[in-house]
This record gives structure tokens, sequence and C-alpha cells, in this order.
């Protein structure tokens, strides 16, 4: 890092522009708009000092992002003095919104500045804090450089709040001093935002969007924020430590930006845009984080229009944007300003990125969502969303939903395809519930009634597990979902007609709709199906499959499974007997059972050496094995 030289005599160099913020707030009138600088940049003193005249001003419009500070001119007594109009609702002022005291304005992101260079917003006033002055005259925004930089561009009068506390960042966030009217010397603490632990259930669902990131993706983590479940996309930070050369385009940078940096995980050095550089434009965190960006090159702050652009973000090369809904309905659509019809936060960043990185090459949109309310009594993915509920992403443009019992791709899905696939990643206590809520909407085919209890029992991390092939090649394994019908089409439709034969025990060259469907729809409670997967750009491909089912009597499963030609004699058949036999095992599963063609020498090699006691029996070119654990 370098050390900024600053120049200790600005007070007398500029005494001319020198006030307190007492003297400076004295310029606010009556009816005039005010913008506030946004979240930890907010100039504490000034919107102090402009809330005690109160009782001098009217019909004051406070014009905000959103704020970290207190927010005092929120209060009920002084809602003649000042409204707000907030372009996201933050925590401090949503009750007053939702009392009437203020107003919220939908608007992407990355639109807000040319209501501002517009005129359609015009600005009277704007309050910032700004670092001091170096040597050559300039100051820098410091932590928040967002849409504060167009309210510069825009306001009338702009009365800065200078604080040594401000860390300096450098590309557009330096200004010259003389760009602004009031300087007004302070020298408090900034304003910190401590990231809380990360809820249990918000932990799984990062864990499950981790692997959806590759190696070299450029991410971005929206700055939602839901219950008590805090800001989701920041958890899945701690699972991203171990990912190689990853960049960072985002709105908003928080303290865990630097675990990423020291773990290795982050260097930029594969973006198609801004190499090397973390790009932001809002920093909200603690002291610690405010030491490490002070003067650090390594940071690009760039104001809203450019980080929020579609197109500034579709440019980069695996662009990954991972944000926030409060409610998903079984088309895909995606509310995430409002709960139960109830204004609660805003649309953000939302948009602006789902756009970008829907067009970015190997670019990945996902959306996070718990399956339920912190108290586990209503389901956040519904049949339909709640009347009042906004729509922000709207089903033509949903990719992937992730929750805590896995991940959703929805994008070029069929209504049925996508019902099925969010119910499988809702929470189980609900999904039988939204089974037939489905059905009943027409959503799922009637044919299908009577499949509900197979949606009910989720596969744990005991149902996981992956192989590295000796290629480099990861194939991972997980339970069957209801989701891998035209997976399971593609499978079965492009097995050789050995392969098909040492599998079915017949030449059968078509498979029934009705067929497909018992290989993905499977009683948990009593049933295992394995499938193997790789991925892909559409997803993943299934390359392997293995089931066992139990017979009761006996206490013995049946096993069956096959391997795509072109992933044979790579030990994937071995691999999966030996997992499919350990959940059999923690199941209280006495052994398999088994028949196999006389002709089938690979499939009776894994089952002789399988290291259990096998007995077989042939009888008509079948060879019957019984496999005791």
């Amino acid at each position: 890092m370098m050390i900024m030289d600053y120049d200790v005599n600005w007070r007398n160099n500029y005494k001319e522009m020198v006030s307190t913020a007492k003297r400076a707030v004295k310029q606010i009138r009556s009816g005039q708009r005010v913008f506030i600088g946004t979240g930890c940049g907010e100039p504490t003193e000034l919107v102090s000092a402009m809330t005690k005249r109160a009782g001098e001003l009217a019909d004051v419009e406070i014009i905000q992002l959103f704020t970290k500070g207190s927010a005092p001119y929120a209060q009920q007594k002084f809602a003649n003095s000042f409204r707000i109009n907030a372009f996201f609702i933050g925590q401090k002022v949503r009750d007053a919104i939702r009392k009437g005291v203020g107003s919220y304005t939908p608007v992407l992101l990355s639109n807000v500045p040319n209501l501002f260079n517009s005129g359609q917003i015009p600005i009277d006033v704007a309050l910032i804090q700004v670092t001091r002055p170096n040597a050559a005259g300039k100051v820098s925004l410091g932590v928040s450089v967002d849409i504060v930089r167009s309210a510069i561009d825009n306001a009338s009068l702009i009365v800065a709040q200078v604080n040594p506390n401000m860390p300096w960042t450098g590309s557009d966030s330096v200004i010259d001093i003389h760009d602004l009217d009031i300087l007004v010397p302070v020298d408090v603490p900034l304003l910190e935002h401590i990231l809380p632990e990360p809820h249990e259930v918000s932990r799984k669902i990062g864990k499950n969007v981790a692997a959806l990131v590759p190696d070299g993706a450029t991410l971005q983590m929206g700055m939602g924020r839901l219950q008590e479940y805090g800001r989701i996309p920041y958890a899945v930070v701690e699972f991203l430590k171990n990912k190689k050369n990853l960049g960072i385009h985002t709105e908003m940078i928080t303290d865990n930006i630097i675990e990423l940096i020291e773990s290795g995980a982050v260097t930029g050095s594969r973006k198609s845009r801004d190499r090397g550089k973390i790009v932001t434009s809002l920093c909200m965190g603690t002291k610690k984080l405010y030491d490490y960006i002070d003067d650090n090159p390594l940071f690009c702050f760039r104001p809203t229009e450019y980080v929020n652009d579609s197109i500034v973000i579709s440019e980069q090369t695996k662009m990954i944007a991972i944000n926030m809904a409060q409610e998903v309905d079984l088309t895909g659509q995606v509310s995430s300003d409002s709960i139960e019809g109830i204004l609660y936060s805003g649309i953000g960043g939302l948009v602006d990125f789902n756009r970008g990185a829907a067009r970015s090459k190997q670019g990945k949109t996902i959306i996070c969502i718990p399956s339920t309310n912190p108290e586990g009594t209503k389901s956040n993915i519904l049949s339909g969303l709640k009347s009042g509920a906004g729509v922000v992403i709207t089903r033509g443009t949903v990719h992937y939903i992730a929750t805590e019992y896995g991940v959703a791709y929805l994008y070029g899905k069929s209504i049925q395809e996508r019902a099925i696939a969010l119910i499988s990643i809702a929470h189980p206590a609900f999904r039988e519930q939204l089974f037939n809520e489905a059905v009943q909407a027409h959503y799922i085919h009637p044919e299908l009634a009577g499949f509900e209890d197979k949606f009910i029992v989720s596969a744990d991390d005991s149902m996981r597990t992956s192989m590295l092939l000796n290629d480099g090649t990861q194939i991972n394994f997980r339970s069957i979902l209801p989701t891998d019908e035209p997976l399971m089409r593609e499978l079965v439709y492009t097995l050789s007609k050995e392969t098909v034969y040492y599998r079915f025990m017949n030449h059968q060259a078509n498979f029934t709709h009705r067929q497909i469907q018992d290989f993905v729809y499977i009683d948990h409670r009593k049933d295992v199906a394995i499938v193997g997967v790789v991925p892909e750009a559409h997803g993943e491909d299934i390359v392997a499959v293995g089931r066992y089912y139990l017979d009761t009597e006996t206490n013995r499963a049946e096993i069956a499974f096959v391997v795509h030609d072109k992933w044979q004699n790579k030990s994937l058949g071995s691999f999966l007997f030996k997992f499919l036999a350990d959940i059999a095992k923690r199941n209280g599963i006495t052994g398999f059972t088994a028949e196999v063609l006389r002709e089938n020498q690979r499939m009776q090699t894994i089952f002789n050496h399988s290291g259990h006691k096998v007995t077989t029996c042939l009888e008509e070119g079948v060879y019957s094995y019984v496999i005791d654990f």
C-alpha cells in the first residue's frame, strides 16, 4: 500500500470553504431535496445538525440509497419537517416507510444516477463525507461512491464532512476539492457494519451455492437481507477459500473480502475486464476493513452507473451473480423487495446483475432463499406469490434457485419441470402440500397424482460423495431427484445395446414415459438411488446410476447399476457399489441380492471382489448373488 500525502494545512488553504456543521446546514431550506451519503459513508454530524433544525424546516425530502446511521429524521415527531424517499428500504427507515412517514422508489440501482442526471429527481443539497484533501487538492469519497458521485455532479449545494478516519480509495472515488461548496471538519469514527455469525441455514445454502462457482469466476454478492438469516450471499464466502483465481465485481464489499484475498482464492487474474482489481462501489464493514482498503491499489471504487451496468457485467467471463429472494413461486417468479405483500428492502442491483451474468459467457445467476421463515411455520416456496408481492425477477429470466435442500435450475424448463424442481428443494414439511397445490393449479400433470410421497424425504450430506478420475475429472454422486427425469431419459437412450441388455436383461429399444418416471420417483423411505453426474453448460449430465430396493421381509436389498459406455472401465461401478453398500449398512440392511447375466463379466468382477461374503447360484444363464455385509 502507498502512504497518502495529505495536506496538513488544508483548513488554512481552504478556509473560505470551512464551516461548522451547525452553520453549514443553515443553508437547507424548507421544501428542498436533500441527498444523504450512503451506508457507512453517511455524514453523521451533518445529519444530526440538520435534524436539530427540524423546528425551522418543513417538507424537506430526504433522498437516500439506504442508511446505516440512526436516521433521526425518520422519527414520527419530525413527519412535518422531513419525509423520506429511499431507493432501498434499510432497517432504520423501514418502520417509518410502513407508517407513511416516507416512501420507497422502486428502481434498478443502475438507473438511479439517470434520475439525477435527467433532472427527474433534482437535488438541492448533498450531504456527503470525504477524506482530508491531499497535496494536489483532491479528496476521496472513501467507502461510498455508489450513487454519491452522481449526486455530487447534480446537486446545487454540496456540503462535505471532512473526516481523517475516512480511508482513501482511488479511481472514480477521487474528486477535486473545489467541486465541493462547504467543508465541515470532524474527527469521528466511521459507522461500522459487523457481520453476524451466519445462520446454519445460511451456511447450508452457501455450501450449495459454492458448488456452482468454478475456478476463475468473477463474483457479485448482493446486499439484500432476510430477517434472522442475514445477508445470505455472504455465507458462501466460507466455502470459497479453496477456489482459485476468483475475481470480484460487486456493488458492496464487507469484512469477509479480506478472508478471500488472504486465502489466495481472490486474485482477479482471470477477469475479462478490470483484471487484477476488486471492483465495487460501496464498502460496509469495520475499522479492520477500512484500514485494509485505505490507499490500497487492489481496490477500484467505481460509481453505480459502471458497477451495475449490465453490459459491463456481461463482459466478464464466468460472471456469477449471487442474490437473495423473499418468496419464489412454483413457476419461477421471484419476489425480493417484499414479504407477504409488505415492502421490506428493495430491488437494488439484483436485476442489473441477473441480466449481466445471464449474458456472460459461462455466467450464472443464483437466487438464494431459505426454505421457510425463521420459525419454520411458512414455506418461502409457494404455489403462488402472496397478494401484493412484487415480481423482481420474472419467470422468463430466472436461472438457479438455491435453498438449504439443494439447487434447482429453472431456465428453459417447462412449468411442470420448474414446479417439480422447486418442490424438491422446498422444506420437506411443505412438499406434499406444494405438490397437491401444483396438481390443482395444473402445473403438474394429473397422471403424477400419487407421487407426492416421493418428495417428502430429502437426502442429507451422507448421500453425497465425489470421485476424482485419473484425468482430473470429478464425478459427483448424489441422491436421484424428480428433476432428473430428462437427464435419465437422455442416459438410457444413449446406452449401447449391450449395456441395455446387461442392465435390463432384454433388448428393449424404447422406454415408456412411465418407466422413466419410475427411475426417478422413488420411495426414499426404503429405496435408494444414486446418480453420478458431471457438470455441463446446461447443468449436469448423468453418467452412472445405482439403486437398491429393500425387501422388508428379508432386510436385504436388490442392487442394480449402470455406467454409460463412455465412462466404463474407469472404476465408477466399483465406487458406486461401495457407496451404496456404505449407505445400506448405515441403514441397518443385512446385505444385497442381485441378478447378473452370465455374459456380464464386469458386474460379476465387482461383486466377487467386493470384500464381502458372496454366494452365487447359476440358473438359465443368470447368476443369483447374495452378498452379506
